[in-house]
């Protein structure tokens, strides 16, 4: 690799180097959550903002040399990331898009959305599934798996897809057709679990030694979260462009916003962008870590609960999860030390919203800017509104709302938050009635 590469966990502070364990720290066990540490010196002679001023390159591959993975490796699967052969060499570089009438409505002066359902598959977790395809071919193994309650299969499947990858992939039971689908026309092996998600993540955490699989599962790989990390990336980079048009700050060579909402299930997401923030200012490139909020459902927020009551992630236990926002729904977040840390590390928060408020901010952002969010992806901005009426959210601050999904992914999701269309009689007539009917 180009850079020195080492392992931290997250519960004791033990550091390894890469090859003395591959997923979590051996005093631990499965709850021993490492967080990859770079030499940013060394990192910083082949990657600077001027160098980044300089690259075409519009794919978390720009970001190479503060990526846990062999060049050699990404470039082989991939060819040059200029010119993308595959959708593995397109994962990143989403849009980030000024929503103004957004910002009015809610009496800010600076609100932009992050769009991730306009990555390969469809959402955020291509970042880390594109991390982790790369891996497998680096680490030799032959067959890579997950635990998903929908996007992380279908991002790991799609991009198995696009360089004939064998994958195997645990769902529950209850996920949606439409991803569902993906994986079946991705060409993965698909077991359906009678259960839980986090049943299905435990059975992926014991079937993958035992048939020697690559284990892709966030909160345990800790390769996932550096994945994650490249939307923060991204973010401040896309800012600086956007503030360079509308007199905002320069102090640095990248701008960071002061908050980031972000939807939570298990955790790995805020964690992953927490640690690009930090990456970044690491390196001086931005000049302050903006404030990070959680957003979860009510129905599954663990996380709330123990931002709260004042927890850590160990203290944690597992607690019965539902929820219309299937994406987030988890009883135990398996990233939730890095998920807790990401907001009391930024004077940030945690904020729970009913299933209503987040179908009713399904049509509210694509209206408002014409991003169409899953449930999950939805929560962020429900979580946005009611910062904003509770004062936590000040009208000058500057917020990037990440979406994570697109709301394709959960059709039948997003009619109960509109309802049906007009039904008529092709007449024009009944064109007139229901006209008249709406003024």
């Amino acid at each position: 690799m180009d850079h020195d590469l080492g392992l931290k966990c997250t519960i004791c502070g033990e550091e390894y180097t890469v090859d003395q364990t591959e997923y979590v720290c051996p005093k631990h066990g499965d709850d021993g959550i490492l967080d990859v540490i770079y030499d940013y010196e060394l990192a910083s002679r082949t990657i600077s903002p001027q160098t980044l001023a300089q690259d075409p390159t519009r794919s978390i591959w720009r970001y190479l040399p503060l990526l846990p993975v062999d060049p050699g490796a990404v470039r082989a699967l991939i060819g040059h990331a200029r010119y993308p052969s595959n959708p593995l060499a397109a994962v990143g570089w989403t849009p980030l898009y000024a929503a103004p009438r957004l910002a009015e409505k809610l009496g800010l002066q600076h609100l932009w959305v992050k769009d991730d359902g306009r990555q390969p598959t469809a959402s955020f977790k291509d970042r880390a599934s594109a991390i982790a395809v790369v891996k497998t071919r680096e680490l030799g193994y032959e067959v890579v798996t997950t635990a998903s309650s929908g996007n992380a299969a279908a991002a790991l499947s799609g991009l198995c897809a696009a360089i004939d990858q064998p994958n195997v992939i645990f769902v529950p039971k209850t996920a949606p057709q439409a991803k569902v689908a993906q994986l079946l026309v991705f060409g993965a092996t698909v077991f359906l679990v009678d259960g839980t998600y986090d049943e299905a993540f435990d059975l992926c955490l014991v079937a993958a030694p035992a048939f020697g699989w690559y284990n892709r599962n966030t909160g345990y790989n800790p390769y996932m979260s550096e994945g994650k990390k490249t939307a923060a990336y991204e973010i401040c980079e896309q800012l600086s462009v956007a503030g360079s048009t509308e007199g905002g700050r320069a102090a640095a060579p990248f701008q960071a916003p002061d908050w980031v909402f972000i939807p939570v299930g298990d955790g790995c997401i805020i964690g992953g962008i927490h640690k690009g923030f930090k990456d970044m200012l690491a390196l001086g490139w931005i000049d302050h870590i903006p404030a990070i909020a959680g957003v979860q459902a009510a129905g599954s927020s663990p996380l709330v609960d123990a931002w709260e009551r004042g927890l850590e992630g160990w203290d944690m236990t597992l607690v019965e999860a539902h929820s219309v926002a299937d994406s987030i729904v988890a009883g135990l977040p398996r990233d939730r030390i890095k998920a807790l840390r990401a907001a009391r590390e930024t004077g940030g928060a945690y904020i729970s919203v009913t299933d209503s408020e987040i179908l009713a901010a399904i049509p509210e952002l694509a209206q408002g800017c014409g991003v169409f969010a899953e449930p999950a992806a939805a929560a962020a901005y429900a979580g946005l509104v009611k910062a904003v009426g509770t004062g936590l959210v000040g009208s000058s601050d500057r917020v990037v709302v990440m979406s994570t999904g697109s709301g394709l992914k959960d059709v039948a999701g997003a009619m109960k938050s509109v309802g049906q269309p007009h039904t008529i009689a092709p007449d024009l007539a009944e064109v007139r009635r229901v006209m008249n009917a709406l003024r």
